[in-house]
C-alpha cells in the first residue's frame, strides 16, 4: 500500500532567482551555505540533524543567530530527506506563477554549482498562476523557503486540471455569524499584519530574518509555533498560541511545549522564553492551569464586526 503523495511550494533562491535554471535543468534545490555531501549524513528525525549542522551553519553565518540556523537547517532536511519520490513541488518563477513538477530521486549533491543540494523533478507542461489560486492557498504559502501545502492537494490538482479555483465564500451567501467566519480563516495573519497596533507589539517583534517574516509558523518538534516573537531588547522569546474559540487546559501543555523547545533549540545564554495563550473566551480548568504558570499568560480576543448602508 502506497503512501498519499505530499505537495511542497520551495523557492528556488532569493525571490525565485534561479526557478527559470530549475525548470530547464529539471531539478529543484537549496544551498543555505553548507557545502558538503548530505548523502550519508539525513536522519529520519529533522532535530538530529539540526543539533549537527545549526553549528556548521553558524560557523558560515557568524551573523545569524538560533533561530534563523534553526529554520535553514529544517528547511534543508525537509528538501533533502522530508520529501520523498512522487511528492510535488511547486516553485515560484517570480512572474506570479509556478512551475510544478513530480520529484523522481533522492537526495543527490553537486558541488560548486547553484543550489548543490538537489532533488530531480520531472516538470510538468502547465504552470499554475497565483492569481488561480485561494486566497487562503497564496497567503498560507508565501513564508520562507519551504512550505508544507499538502492540506492544498484538492486545490492544486483541480487547478492543474482546469478546475475553477475554490472562493472563500459566494457573494450571495449568508454568513450567519460573522466575526466566527472571519476568525477561522484570518485570526493569525489578522494579528501579524496588525501587530505593531496592539499591546504586544510595544514590547515584542515578530521574528524576521533578512527583512523576512519568519516567526510566523514557526517549525518545532511538536508542531508548527503560532507566532514566535523577541522583546525588543533581545531578552526574551514569547511563543503565542491562537485558539479560535473557547481554551481549554489542554493548551497549556502544548504552549509549554513549544516553550521548551525555543528554551532548549532556539535560546542563547541569558535569554528566556514568555508564554501567551489567545483565544475567544476560557474556562476553570484553564484558569486553575495558568494559576501555577507564573511565565504563561492569557489573552481574551473581542471582533466588532458592522455593516453600514451607504
Amino acid at each position: 500500500m502506497s503512501l498519499a503523495k505530499s505537495y511542497y511550494r520551495i523557492m528556488a533562491g532569493r525571490k525565485s532567482v534561479y526557478a527559470k535554471k530549475c525548470f530547464e535543468g529539471g531539478f529543484v534545490g537549496a544551498d543555505f551555505g553548507i557545502d558538503v555531501d548530505l548523502s550519508e549524513r539525513l536522519p529520519e528525525n529533522w532535530r538530529d540533524f539540526n543539533k549537527e549542522f545549526i553549528p556548521v551553519f553558524l560557523e558560515g553565518h557568524p551573523d545569524k543567530g538560533r533561530v534563523a540556523a534553526g529554520l535553514a537547517c529544517g528547511m534543508l532536511h525537509t528538501i533533502c530527506k522530508q520529501i520523498t519520490k512522487g511528492d510535488v513541488v511547486l516553485c515560484p518563477n517570480g512572474e506570479g506563477e509556478y512551475f510544478v513538477g513530480e520529484v523522481l530521486e533522492d537526495y543527490t549533491y553537486l558541488s560548486n554549482d547553484i543550489l548543490p543540494h538537489r532533488r530531480k523533478v520531472s516538470w510538468y507542461p502547465k504552470l499554475i498562476a497565483r492569481s488561480e489560486m485561494s486566497n487562503d492557498f497564496q497567503n498560507s504559502s508565501a513564508r520562507g523557503t519551504v512550505n508544507n501545502v499538502t492540506k492544498y492537494a484538492e486545490e492544486i490538482e483541480g487547478v492543474l486540471a482546469g478546475n475553477a479555483p475554490p472562493q472563500l465564500i459566494a457573494t450571495d451567501e449568508l454568513v450567519e455569524d460573522p466575526s466566527v467566519f472571519a476568525l477561522e480563516k484570518h485570526l493569525e495573519d489578522f494579528l501579524v499584519k496588525n501587530w505593531s497596533q496592539t499591546e504586544l507589539g510595544k514590547k515584542y517583534d515578530i521574528i524576521e530574518e533578512d527583512g523576512e517574516l519568519i516567526g510566523q509558523q514557526y517549525p518545532s518538534d511538536t508542531g508548527p509555533i503560532d507566532i514566535l516573537a523577541i522583546s525588543k531588547d533581545g531578552k526574551q522569546f514569547l511563543v503565542v498560541e491562537l485558539k479560535k474559540g473557547r481554551a481549554s487546559d489542554a493548551v497549556v501543555g502544548q504552549i509549554q511545549r513549544y516553550m521548551g523547545f525555543v528554551l532548549g533549540d532556539l535560546a542563547e545564554p541569558g535569554q528566556s522564553v514568555h508564554g501567551l495563550i489567545i483565544a475567544l473566551d476560557d474556562d476553570l480548568r484553564l484558569r486553575r492551569a495558568l494559576s501555577v504558570s507564573n511565565n504563561i499568560e492569557f489573552y481574551r480576543y473581542k471582533v466588532d464586526f458592522k455593516l453600514f448602508k451607504n
